[in-house]
């Protein structure tokens, strides 16, 4: 492997922490926590909805913490954040401390996921989250079931798993000249179409991704099976660059956020309309192939359409938007579910993925920054 690539490989580890392990973890564990801490459904999506609230908190200040502390030191606060709020999670089984420590990792996820973003601008570095879910789902399940009780001894591995994550690519975060200013709103303000579709594919992927343990327990799912599905859901995700990297980079304006949302709505809807075990793994790995690629593309767009001293600032703003998405996503899922079923939460995101699909398809357009080097091609 080359150096650049060595480089980006130990960056990916941190959206493996911030996401793998900080945010699509509790998944694999909440079927524990709920059984063990008597949690309806509402209750154990507010646990998400308080990470996404964590993270919106995050990417409203990430702009302000590179302008005072720089990129790397931001990505690497960020980290040790996330696998401080691991190791507190297992600390308590109190509601609102529970509450506080999803909010302190999806703080940490926001600094580390823009901050990553500039510094590892390729689709490799979205993949990381891959393998951090593959590794979750090889090791949760067999770890909680039948053993309800043990869910702190989960969050303590994941810690574990977080802490060496940050030290591995401690040294990859090299500091740059990355500077915050230029014509944010107006950017942002060109790309209102992104934004609005980023809305709706933040609150609906959520919801899969948080209850699709929930709903193979209540399948009655074996833990070979749960683990199966997850573990081939995070080896998709770390294969979907090589799917969609050239599509994101030559497919034009809306069709490529339009083809992975229609994709990522059919998975989802797929496990409703026929809930067979292989139906099940099919639309997890389609989902694991697909859903980390919307963030990349919507990146590339943003990118384009952005001057580089603007880029943080822009970004921030997309992952606030994006954050508020998946802050009310997982609670409203979770309360529709607990008024009918467990599968209405896959029905969710299939809902509002598809409504994401049809507005990139018909309202997102290319636009690149009006710069005279800049040609139409990517």
């Amino acid at each position: 492997m080359t150096a650049s690539g060595w480089r980006s490989a130990r960056l990916a580890l941190g959206t493996a922490s911030a996401l793998g392990l900080g945010r699509f973890a509790y998944g694999l564990v909440l079927p524990a926590m709920a059984e063990q801490l008597r949690w309806d459904l509402a209750r154990a999506g507010a646990m998400t909805t308080a990470n996404g609230l964590g993270y919106l908190a995050g990417a409203m200040v990430t702009a302000a913490l590179v302008r005072r502390l720089g990129v790397a030191a931001t990505f690497r606060l960020g980290m040790v954040l996330c696998a401080v709020a691991l190791a507190a999670t297992a600390a308590s089984a109190h509601y609102p401390a529970l509450l506080a420590c999803r909010a302190l990792a999806g703080f940490g996820g926001a600094l580390v996921f823009i901050a990553g973003a500039i510094l590892a601008p390729t689709a490799v570095y979205f993949a990381g989250a891959g393998l951090g879910i593959a590794l979750c789902g090889a090791a949760i399940p067999p770890l909680v079931d039948q053993h309800p009780q043990r869910w702190p001894m989960a969050w303590v591995g994941l810690a574990v798993a977080a802490g060496l994550a940050a030290a591995v690519s401690w040294t990859a975060a090299r500091p740059t000249t990355t500077t915050i200013g230029g014509r944010r709103a107006t950017t942002v303000r060109r790309l209102w179409p992104v934004a609005v579709v980023y809305l709706l594919f933040a609150a609906g992927y959520i919801a899969y991704i948080t209850f699709l343990s929930a709903y193979l327990v209540d399948r009655h799912a074996s833990t070979v099976r749960t683990s199966l599905t997850w573990v081939l859901l995070g080896l998709a995700v770390m294969a979907a660059p090589s799917l969609w990297q050239r599509p994101i980079g030559r497919w034009p304006g809306g069709w490529i956020l339009a083809a992975l949302l229609g994709v990522i709505a059919c998975a989802a809807a797929l496990v409703l309309l026929a809930p067979h075990p292989a139906v099940v793994i099919a639309s997890a790995v389609t989902y694991g192939a697909t859903f980390m690629a919307v963030p990349a593309a919507v990146t590339t767009l943003v990118r384009d359409a952005t001057p580089p001293e603007s880029l943080a600032s822009t970004l921030s703003i997309f992952t606030v938007i994006f954050a508020a998405g998946q802050t009310a996503g997982p609670w409203l899922a979770g309360a529709l579910a607990d008024h009918t079923h467990a599968g209405a939460t896959l029905g969710w995101t299939a809902a509002l993925c598809g409504t994401g699909a049809v507005l990139a398809a018909t309202t997102v357009t290319p636009m690149l920054r009006s710069r005279p080097h800049v040609t139409s091609g990517r």
